[in-house]
């Protein structure tokens, strides 16, 4: 049981502060002390001694009243839920949401432990590094109000100050360790929050890498006198010149980071001896002109090395971060490093637009988010203007309030970070729905999303993703005929990401393809039935006509692109075009009408006329038929719906003769084509084969086509009479998979 002694004095922490707010912090301080007097944090660390680390960092960062407020009532929802709920009441509604904003980033946690492990191989560090940086924007945007990312920041290292107290080395201690130096430090730097920035990577540092940590300090340690010995005296030397100079700078001695002396020794494969800047001070002067004076007072009083000079002044880093760098070499032969610049340039290079983080992160190279490092450093730049402020003392409470104002909408607006139920962060635009979410993981997600969970309860598809959320997309079974997208999903209520928009279209353009693509094939192939040459080889007669793919044919003649006059064209001219590249034929019966059989047709008025069955339309009893005087054939006997016929009677009408059938010769048969369209699979054929088998139909000629998941079949088979056709055409029906079966 922890001791019930422990007290936080809001005293401490009231510089700056108006006396109202001192009594509003002490009031505070005065509720939760009952609630939090004998409970600790997750950590284990009593929950008074977290939050008087909390406010002594936030006091150290000039945060304003209702940050500390929210600092110390952050953890009683879940100490005290029955006094949590009193906040609102007591404190007011802005710092109700400000606890609700620094609890919604304490859940990030679970998420971002999860990116410990993003896989293995050669991209595996990249992603992790992207995931990172993502998970970076998430804390930025789930915060509506930036205060909340300083609460936070001030949490984590009150935590990590605990464990180095303590001297706690488990796996929890490592894994905050690990969490804030992918995380919270990076976030740190890009806020400009320096003091915080360099504690965070020391203290997980020293978590991490405990041998390297000890082995740096214990050198800073045993130099440390020497060093600061040595740096003092350089100062005083270098000050006495430069008021000799009558040129007014600042000269200060530059802290020392053991990570970022790990860093450079890792880096560099330098020993600690030659690191220039373990030994280092900057000086900050007026003007551009003065930064120039002090270089030649400092190259005068020191040698220069050479190859160390960078003028960052005329030629300022892409970034635009502007100093003057030299490492010159002193009395002891060991190198010091001194840094020269002016006041904007040391605030710009700290807080400004420049980013001095950009070139510490990405080792001088350009970041292409352009948008969202505009409003970090906007965001860097309120946090400077809230330091100025507080330096001048402000107490007109309308500037303050302009400052909270502008501090409260300065937040990531135009993005928002939801989770995947792995915890993978995937960034959508704002107002983003569950159908956005499955086509931002795949393609193929979006496709088959039928439904989606939102922190495990289920939603309409159409619901708006706020940041933070878990969301959860459920979809049909690949392969089902259900699947695709609905056209609905592209109106604004649906969608509101191009690529989202994109995706479905391009599923909706390919089904419109497809059904132009058997559109035009069924007009090609009605020509052809008309023109008598269903045998004609189609690929080649695309060929003929100019195309170079079959689909690019029935493409163009199903957009109406092409005419089928042209097809006509081709045929009559007797064109060659070659055989079916597949075709099966039996022998026919010897009582066939092909094999000079009699076809049992009478010519009305003649007799001894020699008469043959077209083989446009094939006619078979009981068809209506109709006979066309040839020259040299006798006469050809056509079906009266045959289109071949009607054309031959419009050019010449005095040659048509009218016919019937006769009395049938016993097991005369009569060749049809018969055309079937069907679903491709496996004993498709056999199975209607067997139909005809049972039918007892002869069938003497197959040619298959298979595409895309599709079959066509033409089959000539001999019937004794069109009622046996059509029994067998009725049965063929039944056939799993067929879609059409008819007669040609």
């Amino acid at each position: 049981m922890v001791s019930t002694s422990i007290s936080v004095s809001a005293s401490r922490f009231s510089d700056g502060l108006t006396d109202a707010e001192k009594e509003r912090l002490a009031c505070a301080l005065e509720f939760v002390t009952p609630c939090y007097s004998e409970l600790s944090v997750v950590t284990g660390q009593n929950v008074l001694q977290f939050v008087e680390g909390v406010l002594s960092t936030l006091a150290m960062l000039r945060t304003d009243v209702d940050s500390m407020l929210a600092a110390i009532l952050f953890e009683l929802p879940d100490l005290n839920p029955v006094a949590a709920q009193q906040i609102e009441v007591r404190f007011g509604k802005e710092i109700d949401d400000l606890v609700n904003g620094i609890r919604r980033l304490m859940k990030l946690r679970e998420a971002t432990w999860s990116q410990q492990d993003l896989g293995k191989g050669k991209d595996a560090a990249g992603k992790a590094a992207a995931q990172m940086e993502t998970l970076r924007k998430m804390v930025l945007a789930m915060a509506t109000d930036m205060r909340v990312v300083l609460v936070r920041l001030a949490s984590r290292v009150t935590t990590l100050r605990y464990f180095a107290e303590c001297k706690r080395d488990d796996g929890a201690t490592r894994q905050y360790a690990s969490e804030t130096m992918d995380l919270y430090a990076p976030l740190a730097n890009r806020l400009g929050v320096w003091q915080l920035k360099w504690e965070l990577e020391d203290l997980s540092f020293r978590f991490l890498e405990p041998e390297q940590y000890k082995r740096i300090a214990k050198m800073l340690e045993e130099k440390r006198v020497e060093r600061e010995s040595f740096v003092v005296n350089a100062i005083a030397r270098l000050t006495a010149e430069l008021k000799a100079a009558g040129v007014k700078a600042e000269v200060s001695g530059r802290p020392k980071h053991i990570y970022s002396i790990w860093k450079k020794m890792k880096g560099k494969s330098m020993n600690f001896d030659e690191l220039y800047d373990v030994r280092a001070f900057r000086v900050i002067v007026d003007d551009i002109k003065d930064c120039y004076t002090v270089l030649g007072i400092v190259h005068n009083a020191w040698a220069p090395i050479p190859k160390e000079f960078d003028d960052y002044i005329s030629r300022p880093k892409s970034n635009g971060y502007k100093s003057l760098h030299t490492v010159v070499t002193v009395e002891d032969g060991r190198p010091l490093e001194v840094q020269i610049r002016t006041r904007e340039m040391h605030q710009f290079a700290e807080y400004g637009v420049a980013a001095h983080w950009r070139y510490k992160e990405s080792g001088g190279s350009n970041f292409t988010a352009q948008e969202y490092d505009e409003k970090i450093a906007w965001l860097r730049q309120l946090l400077a203007w809230k330091t100025e402020i507080a330096d001048a003392v402000v107490e007109h409470e309308d500037v303050q309030r302009e400052w909270v104002e502008k501090l409260k909408a300065a937040s990531l607006d135009d993005r928002i970070y939801v989770l995947t139920p792995q915890a993978r962060v995937i960034e959508l635009p704002c107002g983003a729905t569950a159908v956005d979410f499955a086509y931002q993981l795949h393609t193929d997600v979006g496709h088959r999303c039928r439904g989606a969970r939102v922190d495990n309860v289920m939603v309409p598809l159409n619901t708006r993703l706020q940041n933070g959320q878990t969301v959860e997309i459920i979809t049909l079974k690949s392969g089902s005929t259900q699947s695709g997208p609905s056209r609905d999903w592209l109106s604004p209520e649906y969608s509101v990401s191009t690529r989202t928009r994109t995706k479905i279209r391009a599923w909706f353009n390919a089904i419109d393809q497809q059904e132009t693509l058997a559109s035009g094939r069924s007009m090609v192939e009605k020509t052809l039935q008309r023109e008598g040459k269903t045998a004609v080889n189609l690929e080649e007669l695309a060929r003929k006509l100019g195309f170079a793919a079959l689909d690019e044919f029935f493409l163009s003649v199903g957009k109406e692109e092409f005419s089928l006059r042209q097809i006509e064209t081709v045929l009559r001219d007797n064109a060659p075009v070659e055989e079916p590249d597949e075709f099966v034929a039996n022998k026919s019966r010897a009582s066939s009408v092909t094999q000079g059989a009699k076809s049992g047709v009478l010519v009305v008025g003649t007799d001894g006329l020699m008469t043959q069955l077209a083989r446009c339309c094939k006619p078979a009893p009981p068809d209506n038929i109709v006979g066309f005087v040839t020259r040299g054939k006798g006469v050809s006997i056509h079906r009266l719906t045959c289109k071949n016929f009607a054309e031959m009677r419009n050019k010449a009408p005095e040659r048509v003769i009218q016919t019937t059938w006769g009395e049938q010769v016993k097991d005369t048969v009569y060749p049809v084509d018969i055309f079937v369209m069907a679903q491709d699979r496996q004993g498709l054929l056999r199975d209607i084969s067997e139909v005809f088998s049972r039918e007892k139909i002869n069938v003497i000629g197959v040619n298959t086509q298979s595409a895309k998941g599709q079959a066509r079949m033409s089959f000539t088979a001999e019937i004794g009479g069109t009622t046996q056709l059509q029994r067998a055409l009725a049965v063929i029906r039944e056939v799993n998979g067929v879609q059409e079966v008819r007669r040609q």
